[in-house]
């Protein structure tokens, strides 16, 4: 660093805190003196709070009063293009500084030294009394596979008291170690030969690490079929960034795809890299963090939240499965991992590769507009050819009442059992039954917090709703009308399928993917490896199982409702249905042996299920590209959403309202407002949901406008207002 950038003792320093407040806070620096960007624990009333030297001190603050910074923590300095990103972001998303900070700070123990805490492995003797909550312990230890653990983190995971561990550290069954000082990971050696490419994978790959050699940002769409091999390209691309001595990110929709992901990078590079999600301990979350910061971790694959690690440099960042929902986050800040992924690049001079086999529109439509470069793979990797695609007519089917799957597919099915491969029955709903009726008074048990049904889970004998969380029970008696036996579940979800399957193949090994169903990101990871390995002979999933799983025996694919994402006015239908489809049918055939995808439809001649039979992708997007630009809408539009809830329906309307006829700050760019209007699930955790739409041309300087145009109002404080800047979803 700059000499310029480091603060002597007593110097007034400007600190940027986590709390919500709404500007940089003076302090004098630290005994020692403190660098730019350094993280810091400052007083803040009567309590000790994390912050970051964020610049010198503004001085509009009584010198005498200002308070000493505490000390300096033992962290690498946050760089200026982390500082800078922050920023930026904060101003796109319209987030508050402090709150943008937060993400970048998600690190346990943070404030402590290393030395202060104690950490617990699995030791190597047994308890000579075992009881259930020791067992609890121990499962815990070995399903992490010796990964240390704090005693708070190890007693909420075991669900025991800390008195239970330390009972079995006496025993010599847990080990209790000093927090070792976070050593470096295993170095990556990307001269290590790579696999065997195909002609389009090479040309691909040596395209993606000349980008990757030069040194500057650039953001390249590699569209590849599903199973045509584009890890193995970007991981070139990554071997060239390694090889630069540079930092290189790649974030995962689905942390039960990293297993898989995690073994290709061992085999290509000879060690493991770094990561983080919320599957990993906070003891090796903190590691990875530290690690990232001073250099020690040069690779590392995450979650979203990977996004805003302090890299010390990072070179490239790739965004796999591109298109997919999970990118967004949906609550407390609002962005799009996707976006920021660009925007990061761009502040540090790296390379962004966008992989999928089925692009978001956005990013298809900044390849066609010349700002993304494409590549292309349009053949499936080796002897795998790409899945035969047909409808199935419901209309023309016959299926008795209470049942789901179709003769055609239900022989379809049996036909690939006999043969010795796998079959997926696939349907984009959780739990057993989306609504329970009472048959006696007529209506549907809904959540007491919500506008929303309560969805049988008949595998947790509990009804749970998909908005709040809300867990209850099944009930014995209808909550309307106390009619005893008279619930009956409407409408099939996957552990209804998994019910239904079970009698239609009675001699066949089920596994049922759903989120629900697993308490823990591992067991989800190891019940997809027992999958993969052939551990099941049929597999009953929702969206979980489109998410680039590869399955080498699964050669049948068949979609019990493909026309359920066609139904409502969600903007993205079309494409998300199209993307969905594509992607859970690629599941299909992966491997030596062709693979089919049969889908269940009332509406063969929908344009979107023709497209998706046909396969001619550029055309979709093309009719889905022209249909928006005609509208005005993103990508070719600017959109942002404001949601307003409150206790009280009343209240949220009239702040609704009154935002509506003074939007002058808005209509002077030519942007117009939608709505007020209720939410189309208009009450969740008891908090009535009103929203408003705003409607911009594409380039329209949106931020300052909406900060402008909500600041006007003085909100009630049981009101709560968020903007979402390019909204995913409208519910």
């Amino acid at each position: 660093m700059d000499t310029h950038d480091f603060f002597p003792a007593g110097a007034l320093i400007g600190v940027l805190t986590t709390q919500p407040l709404d500007r940089v806070l003076d302090y004098k620096a630290p005994e020692g003196g403190c660098w730019l960007g350094a993280f810091i624990e400052v007083p803040l009333g009567p309590r000790k709070v994390l912050g970051v030297v964020w610049g010198p001190g503004r001085g509009d603050w009584d010198i005498a009063k200002v308070r000493a910074a505490i000390r300096v923590l033992e962290a690498a300095p946050m760089r200026a293009e982390l500082r800078a990103f922050i920023e930026k972001a904060a101003t796109y998303t319209l987030t508050s500084l402090p709150a943008m900070l937060r993400l970048a700070t998600r690190v346990p123990g943070l404030s402590n030294p290393v030395s202060m805490q104690k950490v617990y492995r699995l030791g190597d003797r047994t308890p000579d009394r075992m009881t259930a909550p020791r067992e609890k312990v121990l499962a815990v230890l070995e399903e992490y596979g010796g990964l240390s653990f704090t005693l708070s983190e190890l007693a909420e995971h075991a669900g025991v008291t800390s008195s239970v561990i330390k009972g079995l550290v006496k025993q010599g069954a847990v080990r209790e170690e000093d927090t070792p000082r976070d050593a470096a990971y295993v170095p990556l050696d990307p001269s290590l030969p790579s696999k065997a490419l195909a002609p389009d994978q090479a040309k691909a790959a040596e395209a993606l690490a000349v980008a990757a050699r030069s040194g500057t940002y650039g953001t390249t769409l590699l569209k590849g079929v599903t199973g045509s091999g584009k890890t193995e390209v970007y991981l070139e691309a990554v071997a060239a960034c390694l090889a630069q001595g540079r930092q290189a990110l790649v974030l995962l929709p689905e942390i039960a795809l990293t297993a898989e992901f995690l073994t290709r990078v061992e085999e290509r590079f000879g060690a493991k890299p770094a990561e983080w999600h919320s599957g990993v301990t906070m003891t090796e979350r903190r590691r990875c963090w530290r690690m990232v910061g001073e250099g020690g971790a040069q690779f590392v694959v995450g979650a979203r939240s990977a996004l805003f690690l302090p890299f010390r440099d990072l070179g490239l960042i790739v965004v796999d499965e591109e298109h997919d929902t999970s990118y967004k986050q949906e609550d407390g800040v609002l962005y799009n991992a996707r976006d920021m992924a660009v925007l990061r690049a761009s502040l540090c001079s790296a390379q962004v590769v966008l992989a999928s086999a089925t692009p978001s529109l956005e990013s298809w439509a900044n390849a066609e507009a010349g700002k993304y470069t494409r590549l292309d793979l349009t053949s499936r990797f080796g002897d795998a050819v790409m899945p035969e695609m047909r409808a199935i007519d419901m209309r023309s089917e016959d299926l008795p009442g209470g049942r789901w799957v179709s003769p055609t597919l239900q022989s379809a099915i049996q036909a690939r059992l006999d043969a010795g491969e796998q079959a997926l029955i696939f349907l984009n709903r959780r739990g057993y039954a989306p609504v329970t009726l009472c048959r006696a008074c007529g209506q549907q048990v809904a959540c007491t917090q919500c506008d929303a049904r309560m969805v049988e889970h008949r595998f947790l004998k509990r009804l749970m709703c998909h908005q709040c969380g809300e867990s209850t029970p099944i009930p014995t008696a209808c909550p309307s009308c106390e009619a005893e036996d008279r619930l009956a579940p409407v409408g099939p979800g996957v552990e209804r399928m998994a019910e239904e399957a079970a009698e239609l193949f009675p001699d066949a090994r089920l596994a049922v993917l759903s989120s629900d169903l697993f308490s823990s990101a591992r067991a989800l990871k190891a019940q997809i490896e027992e999958i993969a390995s052939g551990g099941a002979d049929l597999i009953i999933g929702t969206q979980l199982v489109a998410k680039g799983h590869n399955f080498p025996l699964l050669t049948l694919v068949g979609v019990i409702d493909a026309d359920l994402g066609l139904q409502g006015s969600d903007l993205r239908a079309a494409e998300r249905t199209f993307q969905l489809m594509r992607q859970v049918a690629g599941r299909a055939g992966r491997s030596s042996r062709r693979g089919t995808a049969l889908l269940q439809t009332f509406q063969p001649e929908h344009p979107v299920i023709r497209a998706i039979l046909t396969g001619d992708e550029e055309a979709f997007w093309g009719a889905e590209a022209a249909e928006r630009r005609e509208a005005g809408m993103p990508p070719f539009g600017r959109m942002a959403g404001v949601v307003i809830s409150d206790p009280d329906p009343q209240v949220a309307f009239d702040v609704g309202t009154a935002l509506a006829r003074n939007a002058a700050p808005l209509h002077a760019l030519g942007a117009a407002v939608y709505g007020p209007a209720p939410a189309p699930i208009s009450r969740i955790r008891g908090r009535h949901r009103v929203r408003l739409l705003v409607k911009a041309a594409k380039g329209t300087p949106l931020q300052s406008a909406l900060s402008q145009w909500v600041g006007a109002l003085k909100l009630p404080p049981s009101l709560r207002l968020s903007i979402d800047i390019d909204p995913q979803s409208f519910y």
